[in-house]
């Protein structure tokens, strides 16, 4: 069973400026619940019990969150409001970590991964997911849990979930191929419609193993791009003989990171938000 998540939160945000000068883009709100907190829900439906969350030097906000406020605790009780008072309690059962990247050196998807690879015993695994996005599912399912059974179901110790599209979407998007018994293959960007090998864009939703979270950790900086990217370690994964199943996302995708894509969330969720 996976027990550990690791969800990275430290990135200032450009794109949602200026608003995330003062508000840290994971707590921008969907509904009444902030974007990283739909994340967390579907991660303690799968079982996880330690939570990491890499923040920048600067942020207090996550923490305030997920700590008890005996204050408003006490104002609720005192209004005769206790029934909001499970909306605000801290998360049972589940101990949460706070790990700060450094804002000088590196830049790059695989510096948070790389920076709790640390927390990472051998023969384990632990989830990954980027801080500023989710799935919504009307079922009350877990992703996280589909993703790990997939995992297990194939005898391996690495996953991804792709996010179906239409097809006027594909050709927009980056694309997972897979070989045939549904593994990893690579990200196919932007393909023509009839070359694309499936209808799954690139979703940043893992489950990866200690030896890719040392690849993680250890691996320069892309020549390219020259920034430290999580994709490059999964490459040398698989070119080194590794596999990673990977899987369909259940529910709605909503990318939080951009003005467009988290204004989409917020009107496709107020159907469904009631608290």
């Amino acid at each position: 069973m996976i027990t550990k998540a690791i969800i990275p939160v430290a990135g200032w945000g450009t794109r949602m400026l200026p608003i995330t000068k003062s508000i840290e883009k994971c707590m921008l709100p969907v509904g009444t619940r902030p974007v990283i907190d739909y994340i967390v829900q579907d991660v303690v439906r799968a079982g996880v019990k330690d939570i990491y969350f890499v923040v920048g030097e600067q942020s207090t906000q996550v923490q305030s969150y997920y700590r008890s406020n005996i204050q408003l605790n006490d104002y609720l009780r005192r209004a005769g409001k206790e029934d909001k008072l499970p909306l605000v309690a801290p998360l049972r059962d589940v101990r949460i970590h706070f790990l700060t990247q450094p804002r000088t050196g590196g830049y790059g998807t695989s510096i948070p991964v790389g920076l709790a690879s640390e927390f990472i015993e051998q023969g384990e695994s632990a989830f990954v997911m980027m801080g500023d996005q989710f799935f919504w599912r009307d079922d009350g399912g877990s992703n996280a849990a589909d993703l790990a059974e997939l995992v297990e179901a194939r005898g391996l110790s690495a996953g991804r979930l792709g996010n179906p599209v239409e097809e006027e979407l594909i050709p927009q998007t980056g694309i997972i191929e897979t070989d045939q018994q549904g593994n990893f293959v690579r990200i196919i960007e932007k393909p023509k419609l009839e070359e694309a090998p499936s209808n799954l864009s690139n979703s940043s939703f893992y489950v990866l193993n200690k030896e890719i979270f040392e690849l993680a950790r250890t691996l320069p900086a892309n020549p390219k791009r020259g920034e430290f990217e999580l994709t490059d370690a999964i490459n040398a994964y698989i070119e080194g003989g590794g596999m990673i199943a990977v899987g369909e996302a259940k529910g709605e995708y909503m990318e939080c990171g951009s003005p467009s894509g988290w204004l989409k969330a917020n009107n496709a969720m107020a159907k469904n938000v009631t608290c």
